[in-house]
């Protein structure tokens, strides 16, 4: 853990927490000249926005930060090829892929094509039948029934076998995609990525369907046309859900399309809403990835994600009323198995198959895991225990395929590319990445993992942490406090939500605990009182009832909540600390 000699370290009950010491007289006057509430100002200058032009750029957002789309690599020439296709009426298949960047990528691309007379179809894989990203079977098809032109969203970026059956097909291969290329890269008709190491684009961070909208912006120039405005609402989905950072253009496209969607929202994207019981607030970039984006992923999770395409651009009220009730029910669903996954390991753990004390990374399999659910488990693991973790569902044909999440220490494509040999593929990013291999070499990959973490980790990087952004007070919390916090939306990855620490707090009334997992209750502190909940975590419940009258140290998010109309303030906590406390 590499603990700056500004933080210090504060031990709670299910966290370390990192908290940062007061940069008092730079903060006091940008907090001054910016009118600007202490604690976020605190919370900026932390995350290295502390100069003037970086707290412009970043609470304004001007639209300047965009690049210009022809500085992709390929992008032009990928772009004078659909309008060929157009002009000559070629067959174009769209291959996408089955979570929200790729359901909204593909969306995008046929809302936007089909308007400009193209002859246009799409493919979403199957996650169980088909697996991920573009197949040779899917290729042969193609060729099959006479397409001209394959275009890839959000996948394509490792697809060496299909690319090579399409130029043997004389199909032009168009890979769109956001992942990380490995050497060498596919051979196809254009490749427009960011992440290409040869590509000019000053910003590399796009989602899938970033890289889809700015393909469709320089198409939509070139002949002269507007966009239609529901690109903007598949923009924002599929940007957040991906988590790719929330800073520079992609912070720009989040915030714009939130305030275009105040002014036009579609119908699924209400039924989306209601589903998710919003439907009565002004929608958040957070509101997207906890209440919005996870409905459209249980499709490619347990279903098939094709029907996600008609739901957002296709359908008609009444098919998208069945479709957001399927959507609801598939959640649910999604939730329950998730919850099961999570419980056979806790078992695994106690009963000493997962050694917390001794191993470096968390990983294990099973025959009835299903593939679409492994990697929220492995989130949540990583999450709670500060560990790398592997999660495997066990095939039939003696392959394990899983999902692997990770730390910021520890970069888990590298590790992986390390490892190649003993995998038959594997693609992602740092902290999240899909694996596929034979279930012979999982213990050797487990091995050489754990040699790869000891070798670059130290201990402490192993310990869960939370990192707190600032010291608040109950009184601080006021509606100018939130009006504030709206300007450093939208939050999501590299923008957290801030975590803020407040000292000194006791209990008001008993705890009421929910549902066996959730817990409510009231906290005073300095004449001021306000409501806070727990989520997931029910062994705190028996903490705070031996508590009575002793002070306690609280870390948590600040949240505004909507009742019947009413406005109020909330806060959603972490973790407490009784370090100190007598």
């Amino acid at each position: 853990m590499n603990v700056s000699q500004s933080s210090s370290i504060i031990q709670g009950i299910n966290y370390q927490w990192i908290a940062p010491v007061l940069q008092k007289e730079l903060v006091n006057s940008l907090s001054a000249s910016y009118n600007f509430s202490i604690p976020l100002m605190q919370t900026l200058v932390n995350r290295g926005i502390d100069k003037k032009e970086l707290l412009d750029s970043f609470l304004f957002t001007p639209e300047g930060i965009v690049a210009p789309s022809s500085l992709l690599k390929d992008a032009d020439k990928a772009v004078d090829r659909i309008i060929v296709a157009l002009k000559n009426k070629e067959k174009i298949l769209i291959a996408g892929d089955y979570d929200v960047d790729g359901i909204t990528s593909t969306s995008m691309m046929m809302l936007c094509l089909v308007p400009l007379g193209a002859q246009v179809n799409y493919f979403l894989p199957h996650r169980v039948h088909d697996g991920y990203g573009l197949s040779t079977k899917v290729v042969g098809r193609a060729a099959g029934n006479n397409y001209k032109v394959i275009l890839t969203v959000d996948n394509g970026i490792t697809a060496y076998d299909a690319a090579a059956l399409a130029k043997k097909c004389q199909i032009d291969l168009i890979i769109t995609d956001h992942h990380r290329p490995q050497d060498p890269i596919p051979e196809a008709f254009a490749i427009v990525n960011p992440a290409q190491s040869d590509c000019s684009y000053p910003f590399k961070l796009l989602a899938g369907v970033g890289v889809a909208f700015k393909l469709l912006s320089l198409l939509y120039e070139k002949l002269n046309k507007k966009l239609p405005d529901k690109v903007y609402e598949l923009l924002l989905m599929g940007t957040v859900a991906d988590v790719v950072p929330l800073r520079g253009e992609n912070r720009y496209w989040v915030r714009h399309c939130l305030q275009k969607l105040t002014e036009n929202e579609s119908y699924s994207f209400n039924a989306l809403k209601k589903n998710a019981k919003i439907a009565e607030k002004p929608i958040s970039s957070v509101d997207i990835a906890f209440g919005i984006a996870p409905q459209l992923n249980a499709l490619g999770r347990l279903e098939d994600p094709r029907r996600g395409v008609q739901f957002l651009i296709g359908a008609r009220k009444p098919e998208i009323d069945q479709v957001a009730r399927v959507l609801f029910e598939l959640n649910e669903a999604r939730k329950e198995v998730e919850r099961l996954i999570l419980n056979d390991i806790e078992q695994a753990i106690n009963a000493g198959q997962i050694d917390l004390e001794n191993e470096n990374i968390i990983l294990a399999a099973s025959k009835k895991w299903p593939p679409g659910v492994i990697g929220l488990a492995a989130s949540r693991l990583t999450a709670q225990y500060g560990k790398p973790t592997l999660l495997f569902h066990l095939t039939k044909d003696g392959f394990a395929k899983g999902s692997a999440r990770s730390i910021p220490a520890f970069d888990l494509f590298n590790a992986l590319r390390e490892c190649s040999h003993l995998l038959e593929h594997f693609g992602g990013h740092a902290c999240a990445a899909g694996v596929a291999l034979k279930v012979a070499n999982v213990p050797k990959l487990k091995a050489l993992l754990e040699q790869k973490i000891l070798e670059k980790l130290s201990p402490e990087d192993l310990v869960p942490q939370l990192k707190l952004d600032a010291h608040v007070h109950l009184a601080d919390l006021t509606g100018k406090f939130m009006n504030d916090m709206q300007l450093m939306e939208p939050f999501g990855s590299m923008n957290e939500t801030p975590v803020f620490y407040i000292n000194d707090v006791t209990l008001i009334d008993e705890p009421i605990l929910l549902k066996d997992q959730h817990v409510k209750c009231k906290i005073f502190s300095q004449g001021v009182i306000k409501p806070v909940i727990f989520f997931g975590q029910p062994e705190l419940f028996k903490i705070f009832s031996t508590l009575k009258d002793r002070p306690f140290d609280l870390a948590a998010t600040v949240m505004e909540n909507y009742w019947q109309g009413m406005r109020s303030i909330e806060l959603k906590g972490m973790d407490i600390s009784l370090e100190g406390k007598k």
